[in-house]
């Protein structure tokens, strides 16, 4: 296991931290999950407030004993931004009590991803004023925040410099957010990537298409090493339900040198490949079509549609889009059968792509089970 520095908290992380939103329901399994984590060199568990019975999991796990002093193990939680201050005391000390634990090595504002969020951020008088009245008395040593919110509100959340950290999602299949990386870096941010394995494109069941561009390597084991190879990002969330599940991806924990010529090679091969099926129905990611009128996320429906279509990964586009409409600012946006064809996106896209033909298609696509998130 390889560590990193986590930006000034100066803390130092293992590459992977153990993420505990997937064992909602069984205080065993989660006992012997953290067990062979720490066991396998992981010394950071993240949990949430928001994660069902997680933090009283994780809490029994540190009352009856680890392998790993209290010292050595870095536990974050993180709870949802707030308007007031009150509400975000009342949080802190409930995480703490169900941890059974004195203090926080980082607290994370849960869920910064609206312009409203940050506006409470922000505020004198707001959660703010709690986190830092914890970080004064000890409570609390470091402060960071998780978003699966838009870029500017990602960037414009890094540059009130109120945090030591940030957690989002970035991943081989989705690069958007790489200039706030660059920002959180230059601001000596820790960065935490969310979910790469499920989030990144459901990489532990791909399709037999993209095994095979991905060979010699597995689809997951490359896009662990894009990451990985990049010294700016400290630590990959594992969100293990079960201790069978850390294996696997702990093969490459080691292995966070610079990409090879050979890996170099794949990446180009997978978009040589993607540029060759789309032809000109790729949609390149450049936002310009938005803001849409309906509310439709057109660069994400597309960006949904390209892997489907050029790599046959329907599974995840459909696990994707069946959650807008169903998941609030988590996963904003309407599905694209919202469209009326109103053309105002038409001419803002530079490559002239017919979006209203390419949005009707996506749904025919992707359109299946209504998706939910696994927490409220």
């Amino acid at each position: 296991m390889q560590y990193r520095r986590f930006g000034k908290t100066n803390i130092h992380l293992s590459v992977f931290s153990l993420g505990t939103m997937r064992y909602l329901a069984d205080a065993e399994n989660a006992q012997k999950t953290i067990a062979q984590a720490l066991a396998l060199g992981i010394n950071h568990i993240e949990t949430a407030r928001g994660y069902g019975k997680s933090e009283e999991f994780l809490g029994q796990a540190l009352q009856s004993g680890l392998s790993v002093p209290r010292s050595q193990l870095h536990i974050t939680t993180k709870v949802p931004p707030t308007a007031d201050a009150d509400s975000m005391r009342r949080y802190i000390d409930e995480s703490l009590q169900r941890l059974h634990l004195d203090y926080l090595d980082c607290l994370g504002i849960h869920g910064l991803n609206t312009w409203e969020h940050l506006q409470w951020v922000q505020a004198k008088t707001g959660c703010m004023q709690a986190v830092q009245e914890a970080v004064g008395d000890g409570r609390v040593r470091h402060v960071g925040f998780s978003t699966h919110g838009t870029l500017e509100v990602i960037e414009a959340a890094i540059n009130t410099d109120l945090f030591e950290f940030v957690n989002l999602h970035y991943y081989y299949f989705f690069q958007r957010h790489a200039p706030a990386i660059q920002l959180a870096a230059g601001k000596d941010m820790g960065v935490f990537i969310i979910s790469p394995a499920d989030k990144g494109g459901k990489l532990y069941t791909p399709p037999q298409t993209l095994k095979d561009l991905c060979q010699p390597y597995s689809p997951l084991e490359l896009n662990y090493r894009f990451l990985l190879s990049d010294n700016r990002i400290t630590t990959l969330s594992i969100g293990a339900a079960q201790p069978e599940e850390l294996i696997e991806p702990l093969q490459v924990a080691d292995s966070n040198s610079e990409l090879t010529s050979t890996e170099i090679s794949i990446f180009q091969r997978l978009e040589n490949h993607q540029k060759t099926v789309l032809n000109t129905d790729e949609c390149s990611q450049c936002y310009a079509c938005l803001p849409c009128p309906e509310n439709i996320n057109i660069p994400e429906v597309l960006r949904l549609r390209n892997l489907a279509v050029a790599y046959k990964m329907t599974d995840y586009g459909q696990y994707r889009y069946g959650m807008f409409e169903n998941a609030g600012h988590w996963f904003p946006g309407m599905k694209a059968n919202r469209c009326t064809e109103c053309g105002d996106c038409l001419p803002r896209c530079p490559q002239e792509l017919d979006i209203p033909a390419l949005l009707n298609d996506a749904h025919a696509r992707l359109k299946g089970k209504t998706g939910r998130r696994l927490w409220g």
